[in-house]
């Protein structure tokens, strides 16, 4: 298979070497995000076990899509790191690397001779991002971790979903993408402090803490005031109106009204100003008390009103609505084509594809896709060879089942 092409020296992470042997999906999207911006990632994925992620969701002539996404910009090895010659691999491949991403349970590198000591002795500059349910420590470090575990033990799903419904559980990855976030942000702050220092050093990132940060002040609440939030559905306890409303045409549409000065200019869109003089009206917990009335008021006039009827005449009064989309709208959308927001890339199983951009923009030196996932193992003699592997060391290697 043709060899994807160089990073370009203007690449902001251009010279960062990056070994991805996570899987599913909060390491390995971590890594993805500093691929996206020219950090060299290699892929590494079990000879005879390729990462679970080619095989979720849809297929398309038997490709995973979602590994298109997930393994862009990523070169593609297989190495048995329970192999002795796989783990002399790594540790050749660690001894010039910046920074490695994983996700095995506390212990597992450790058992195969890879734990922190063996590969810091390697690379004193390195950086070991371990990523997992519950942390390299505590009671609970052991058990299998994934991301519904966190959207459950944070509180999120407590407060989701209607009041008199059940917790709610988002049908997407939350808590693995927030921690991809916060793992890329760790791996980078531990590098900035490597230029000071000059030694790398653990990121020890639990799957369970980021949704924390995420969801708000919630422990503080709890410790301040024993108060709980409650499951209000669409509804906030901290302003109103804020819902989604149904229009004349059958669509959605959600208003949000975080500042007064928004609330006032929906009411008075609506013909309800008199509601603005109410004392209670004057602070969002005021509102938010009074939620039945003001959404009788703003639902009842968008019910009589197309969607483009009422996203027009908010706009007009500089009110916040949006629509409700689901992914055809997104695609179709002007905002999102004009921030360039999905992309095509050429690939070379499925031809020209679409899937989202990087994750913001750099006025000097943008990231970009170079390539989407690629084929497993499909760079795994070019990469051995610039280790200086001959071709007869990698043939043994396969012999014995290493790579």
């Amino acid at each position: 298979m043709t060899a994807p092409a160089p990073v370009p020296p203007s690449a902001p992470l251009h010279g960062l070497r990056v070994l991805d042997v996570a899987t599913l999906f909060a390491g390995p999207l971590a890594a993805t995000m500093l691929g996206d911006f020219g950090a060299d990632v290699v892929k590494v994925e079990h000879p005879r076990t390729p990462d679970p992620s080619r095989g979720h969701g849809p297929a398309k002539d038997g490709v995973g899509l979602w590994w298109k996404v997930l393994g862009r910009n990523k070169r593609t090895i297989t190495l048995d790191l329970s192999n002795p010659g796989g783990r002399d691999t790594l540790l050749r491949l660690a001894a010039d690397a910046d920074v490695i991403v994983e996700n095995f349970r506390p212990g597992t590198l450790e058992r195969w001779g890879l734990g922190w000591e063996e590969l810091s002795a390697a690379n004193p500059r390195l950086v070991l991002a371990r990523v997992t349910g519950f942390g390299q420590f505590g009671p609970y470090a052991h058990r299998p971790g994934f991301g519904t575990l966190a959207e459950a033990m944070s509180g999120f799903a407590a407060i989701t979903g209607e009041p008199d419904g059940p917790p709610t559980l988002p049908p997407f990855g939350l808590a693995d993408s927030i921690a991809a976030l916060a793992t890329a942000y760790a791996v980078m702050t531990a590098l900035t402090a490597r230029t000071t220092t000059g030694r790398g050093q653990v990121v020890d990132m639990a799957i369970i803490e980021p949704m924390l940060s995420v969801i708000g002040p919630h422990s503080l609440w709890y410790d301040q005031l024993g108060y709980v939030q409650p499951r209000t559905g669409n509804r906030s306890r901290n302003n109103a109106p804020r819902n989604t409303y149904r229009t004349a045409d059958g669509s959605w549409v959600a208003v949000s009204t975080s500042a007064r000065s928004i609330a006032e200019r929906v009411l008075r869109l609506v013909g309800r100003p008199e509601l603005i003089d109410e004392p209670w009206f004057a602070d969002g917990t005021g509102r938010a008390a009074h939620a039945d009335e003001l959404d009788e008021a703003v639902g009842a006039w968008i019910a009589r009103r197309t969607r483009d009827e009422a996203l027009a005449a908010f706009e007009k009064a500089e009110a916040a609505i949006a629509p409700v989309y689901d992914v055809r709208d997104v695609v179709d959308d002007p905002q999102y084509r004009a921030l360039g927001t999905l992309t095509e890339v050429e690939d070379p199983e499925l031809g020209t594809i679409r899937m989202q951009n990087v994750l913001f923009r750099l006025s000097e030196t943008p990231g970009a896709i170079r390539w989407p996932g690629r084929p497993h193992g499909a760079d795994t003699a070019d990469v051995l060879a610039e280790l200086g592997l001959t071709p007869a060391e990698i043939g043994a290697l396969r012999d014995q089942g290493a790579v």
